[in-house]
């Protein structure tokens, strides 16, 4: 339950600070980083994260693709 928070707060933050071209290029460098996991300051907790960041702006490209294969 905690750790949906801070990824909701997480969003809203990156949402609302980040444009949306940059939302998806920070999130594909978390999760770059995030398959360094064993190093001492990169983490696998970058992956999700950086997953949860992508997805802001991969879910509109996702559904404007699916309205224009519709018709």
């Amino acid at each position: 339950m905690r750790l949906r928070r801070i990824r909701r707060r997480v969003q809203v933050w990156t949402k609302r600070h980040i444009p949306p071209g940059m939302r998806l290029l920070l999130g594909l460098i978390l999760m770059g980083f995030g398959v360094l996991g064993f190093l001492p300051v990169l983490g696998f907790w970058m992956f999700p994260l950086g997953l949860a960041v992508a997805a802001l702006d991969v879910v509109p490209v996702l559904r404007w693709l699916k309205g224009r294969t519709r018709k």
